[in-house]
């Protein structure tokens, strides 16, 4: 107590606030640790609706999130670009799952006719009952690249896959939650928009990305 006592007040001031940091920091660690590991599941198809739409299912978080979302009693829509790809995965969930309705859609966000094609979708699966539309399907770059040499193309499908595609589709499913009052829309970001300061060789991917954060925000 005499060692801390002697310490300049300004001194005590910053162990203050140092203190007051290092236990914000707990605090959130151990909130995400309890969400992420230790909370109970939610039961999906009761709070939120019976089918879910998502769309870049064949590969990734995108496929684990359709088997798991299955596993809960949901119905699947899955959204994709390779008929081969879906029907493969519209399978291999059918056989882990024998409840889970699967159905497939063949779409290609890059596609010029995006918004005729999401139009379409929309239709096929008007009268479900989709709690849950998962937007993962998205681009980013083959390799790393400064600003000033990402070219047309790429930034046209950049923009269009992880800003045009996703707002489209959640214009297509959101008024059916709104409806029904319930329903959950995941939007998949990137930690190059969320963690880093700064991202100067995906720049333009970051951006993007943080599109996506941003939306989800006001439809919460």
């Amino acid at each position: 107590m005499a060692g801390a006592s002697a310490q300049p007040a300004w001194a005590q001031a910053l162990a203050a606030v140092g203190l007051l940091v290092a236990s914000r920091a707990a605090v959130r660690l151990a909130l995400w640790l309890y969400a992420a590991f230790l909370r109970p599941a939610k039961p999906l198809r009761r709070r939120y609706g019976a089918w879910a739409v998502v769309t870049g299912p064949t590969d990734g978080i995108g496929r684990a999130l359709a088997f798991e979302l299955a596993a809960a009693g949901l119905g699947l829509v899955l959204v994709g670009r390779s008929p081969d790809k879906l029907a493969a995965v519209s399978k291999e969930v059918t056989a882990r799952h024998p409840g889970a309705g699967v159905r497939t859609f063949v779409l290609d966000f890059a596609a010029d006719e995006l918004a005729a094609n999401v139009a379409a979708l929309a239709e096929s699966i008007r009268g479900l009952d989709v709690g849950v539309l998962v937007n993962n399907a998205g681009h980013c770059y083959p390799y790393a690249r400064y600003f000033h040499e990402v070219d047309e193309e790429l930034t046209r499908n950049l923009i269009r896959l992880n800003v045009e595609a996703l707002t489209r589709m959640t214009n297509a499913v959101l008024p059916g939650m709104v409806q029904r009052k319930r329903g959950a829309v995941v939007n998949i970001g990137s930690g190059a928009a969320t963690i880093l300061p700064s991202d100067p060789l995906y720049a333009v991917y970051a951006a993007t990305k943080i599109c996506r954060s941003i939306l989800a925000k006001p439809i919460c």
